[in-house]
């Protein structure tokens, strides 16, 4: 079997994959915002990671695919302000923010099982780690990695 090679974004350079941990690896990626249905854009990311997981199993790594749902605090504006893109919506649709959670996640994986993209292992929603991902940023910020 030939190597696999990556793209890292960091060293803009294709590098050979190595794995931190011999025969296993672990993928965490951003899953979707879950305020209204899956769209082209979920449909091309998601197959492709769904392509390397795929690869990495059969290669026989051991796989631990983590994938998100973010339920809160996506806002929905880039620069950081306007409201929460998931209360916006409940109010459109005159349910409580946790109702559209539910609604749209529950659409984005059957749609996604439409489409044949393994489920990932585990899919930890954002408001349930609000207290990890304030920590984790201080320590991006800490050391130098965020502002």
């Amino acid at each position: 079997m030939s190597e696999l090679k990556l793209y890292n974004s960091l060293t803009r350079t294709k590098e050979v994959f190595k794995p931190i941990h011999p025969g296993f690896v672990g993928i965490y990626v951003c899953g979707p915002t879950v305020y209204g249905h899956a769209h082209l854009g979920h449909a091309k990311s998601y197959i492709s990671f769904d392509v390397i997981v795929r690869y990495l199993r059969y290669s026989d790594f051991r796989v631990r695919y983590v994938q998100n749902i973010t339920d809160v605090g996506h806002l929905v504006s880039d620069a950081d302000e306007g409201e929460d893109k998931i209360g916006k919506q409940a109010r459109l649709e005159q349910l409580e923010p946790m109702e559209v959670v539910e609604r749209y996640t529950k659409s984005y994986f059957e749609d996604m099982d439409i489409l044949n993209v393994l489920r990932p292992d585990i899919s930890p929603r954002a408001s349930g780690h609000i207290p990890e991902q304030i920590e984790l940023v201080g320590t991006l910020i800490e050391k130098g990695f965020a502002y």
